[in-house]
């Protein structure tokens, strides 16, 4: 008889609306409670949510300070724009922080902040970034997942003609410390990003609210993997669910739910700002109770 995994739980800090030291304060907390396996941060480079003129920090340049401050939690950015970062460049900045951390990245990958949200699709003109159509952006995620493995894992140089990705003698040198290579959680809820999650993705994140469409698309992620013959279990099911400081009972009640539909890989967001011992609050009253 197949045992179901117990589920793991983490935090998330979106690095927005918060002073630089809060941040550490509470990873560090959290590295010294082991009911605390992960921690996370986004990846936005303006407020999408509170002060639109609020600090926002970027995401990968923190979490190598948070990897070179914490010992034992599993560490990412939930999910990185690959709108953001050229492919090959994302790579070499995932490998730098996989040896700060001493092998604990989680590498988390989306295609980008969806089109309709004014806040996030703000940023993309401040920044002087292109912001593509869905289709080409998905397609451009799948290519983006493939050469980041392979700079990961081959020991050549190689070049890569995609149709929107073209690398000529690309190869990564130092190699990250997991082997093959650090797992890779793709962040999605659409049905292109499904079929990249399929192909590519150790884990699989969808943001929490609606749980009866998010087993929705978990079971097209199990169709998908299929029609390619993945064994759909070998793809952690992620679920990001907001942390309510006032009423506790009801983000328990979500863990629940969420843990009885097959999610296993929890993340819990809190939001800012972060109360003094948030981290052992969370455990206390939201992790013991629902494991």
């Amino acid at each position: 008889m197949r045992r179901t995994p117990r589920p793991g739980f983490g935090i998330m800090t979106a690095p927005s609306q918060v002073d630089y030291h809060d941040v550490p304060r509470v990873w560090r907390e959290a590295d010294g409670i082991p009911e605390i396996e992960h921690a996370w941060l986004f990846d936005h480079l303006m407020p999408i949510g509170g002060d639109p003129s609020g600090p926002a920090y970027e995401g990968w340049t923190l979490l190598s300070a948070l990897a070179a401050r914490t010992r034992r939690l599993r560490l990412g950015v939930l999910v990185t724009s690959n709108r953001f970062r050229p492919p090959a460049m994302l790579a070499k900045i995932a490998t730098t922080v996989d040896i700060v951390s001493g092998g604990r990245l989680d590498f988390g990958i989306g295609v980008g902040s969806r089109p309709g949200h004014p806040l996030a699709r703000r940023e993309y003109e401040a920044h002087g970034l292109p912001f593509h159509d869905s289709a080409r952006a998905v397609a451009n995620l799948a290519e983006a997942c493939t050469v980041i493995r392979r700079l990961w894992t081959e020991t050549e140089p190689f070049d890569f003609h995609g149709t929107h990705v073209r690398l000529t003698g690309a190869f990564g040198n130092p190699k990250p410390v997991q082997r093959p290579h650090p797992p890779i959680l793709i962040g999605g809820r659409s049905s292109s990003t499904l079929r990249v999650a399929a192909e590519h993705a150790d884990l699989w994140n969808i943001p929490g609210g609606d749980l009866d469409d998010c087993v929705r698309r978990s079971a097209l992620l199990d169709r998908y993997c299929a029609e390619i013959g993945r064994d759909p279990a070998s793809i952690t099911r992620s679920i990001h669910l907001p942390v309510s400081y006032d009423r506790p009972g009801g983000t328990r009640d979500a863990i629940g739910d969420a843990v009885g539909a097959g999610f296993r890989h929890i993340v819990l967001g809190l939001p800012a700002p972060y109360p003094a011992e948030v981290a052992r609050w969370v455990t206390d009253e939201l992790i013991t109770p629902t494991a």
